[in-house]
């Protein structure tokens, strides 16, 4: 009797959040976390906590722009070592944006294990920028190579981090921006204060920022003077920016 064949797994698009642009000139990909090791499926309704709130405030922000911004699910929930499922999920879906919208601007957006994702796969040639929240990066080991930075030079990259994280050191995440910072120069990096792994406590200033960033990547909008400022600063200045309390209550909308 011969048996059934495992279906292959493959990663997907999200229906756009918000109305889907008529014209599309920019993407955001938003990539939610994961776990170290796991064959599981993810779970779409977290996908959709840790990311869809952030999904909304970008696609409203760029409704006039023609942004499309779509959540990446992933095959499996875990990095998988080696395998590094997540980063090739971003990449996949970085090509699928470039076949559903032709040559527009991608911004790769991710949270967590998803910020891993989103910082190894931004050396794909539709990505122009790359936002890490919070980002699970692995403890540093002399018998490992260490997390690779080239792919990210012509990128524009923001990494945020909660200084009270106890799921992610923000620590690593510094050391790995000043690595990065030393390949392309158009890398900064927020602390957030007192905030923890999901950055709720201050979570309007760290959307806020997310905007900023974004919005000005892809569209060329001004950037705020903060994110002006953290770009343009040496190292440690521009790595360790702290983000205001009330942040982005007076920006342009």
């Amino acid at each position: 009797m011969a048996h059934q064949a495992s279906a292959v797994r493959t990663a997907r698009l999200g229906r756009a959040i918000g109305p889907e642009p008529t014209a599309v000139s920019g993407v955001v990909l938003l990539l939610p976390g994961g776990e170290v090791v796991s064959g599981r499926r993810p779970s779409p309704m977290m996908a959709n906590v840790s990311v869809r709130a952030l999904g909304r405030r970008l696609a409203r922000a760029g409704r006039d722009e023609g942004l499309a911004t779509h959540v990446v699910h992933y095959r499996y929930r875990g990095w998988n070592g080696s395998e590094a499922h997540l980063a090739g999920d971003a990449s996949w879906a970085a090509d699928e944006a470039v076949r559903r919208y032709g040559d527009v601007p991608v911004c790769l957006a991710g949270i967590d294990m998803g910020g891993r994702a989103a910082l190894h796969s931004g050396g794909h040639e539709a990505v122009n920028s790359v936002l890490a929240m919070a980002p699970w990066l692995p403890e540093e080991d002399v018998a490992a190579p260490p997390e690779p930075v080239r792919q990210l030079a012509g990128r524009r990259v923001l990494i945020v981090h909660g200084t009270n994280d106890q799921r992610t050191d923000p620590e690593l995440s510094f050391r790995f921006a000043q690595r990065a910072k030393k390949a392309n120069r158009d890398v900064c990096r927020f602390e957030v204060h007192s905030d923890g792994h999901t950055l709720n406590q201050h979570r309007e200033e760290v959307h806020a920022l997310a905007e900023d960033f974004v919005m000005g990547s892809l569209f060329g909008r001004a950037y705020s003077r903060p994110v002006e400022d953290a770009l343009a600063a040496p190292p440690p200045l521009g790595l360790r920016m702290p983000l205001a309390a009330g942040f982005g209550k007076s920006l342009r909308r």
